[in-house]
């Protein structure tokens, strides 16, 4: 499987949903349930990395603005909506974290920025196929801390320096 094939996925999974995440995690499941194992492996691979890839500081920085704050967990739930937003959305977040506020036609923080099912998809599609656990996947480990400098998530001055446009849209 390519990039071009793991956005496509992902694309028709979100078109399909309507925009709603949980949906969205199902119906990628189904998809990807249709393929054979080792084509999930490779999805499972390409989400995985950008996963990490988005594993910075500045993209969570981004995500607290967004839902007024984020934990561990929740940044990692935030990586997974923002892949299933695809693959526009997803690059022009990393190139610029702070154009979320023109990427995003829509944002409610009660629905999106959070889907965490939508990283468990390749494990359970692989599961109904093989009836065994998604193995590992051989991939680096995911680094121990976000990538760049912190920030200080508790200054509303610091964030609305960082995201002026986050800050304006979606805080002000």
């Amino acid at each position: 499987m390519d990039e071009t094939e793991f956005w496509g996925l992902v694309d028709s999974a979100r078109e399909a949903a309507d925009g709603d995440p949980e949906d969205q995690s199902d119906l990628l499941v189904e998809q990807l349930s249709r393929l054979d194992p080792d084509a999930v492996l490779d999805f499972a691979r390409h989400f995985e990395a950008r996963s990490d890839r988005a594993y910075r500081w500045d993209v969570w920085g981004a995500a607290w603005v967004l839902l007024g704050g984020v934990s561990d967990d929740a940044f990692e739930a935030f990586r997974y909506w923002l892949i299933g937003q695809g693959r526009e959305i997803f690059e022009g977040a990393l190139h610029d974290p702070d154009a979320l506020a023109e990427l995003l036609e829509d944002f409610d923080e009660q629905v999106d920025g959070d889907c965490e099912d939508l990283g468990y998809a390749a494990d359970e599609a692989y599961e109904r196929l093989t009836g065994a656990p998604l193995p590992e996947l051989g991939l680096p480990p995911t680094p121990r801390e976000p990538i760049g400098e912190p920030l200080d998530f508790e200054s509303e001055a610091v964030l609305a320096e960082r995201y002026p446009r986050l800050w304006e849209r979606f805080r002000a």
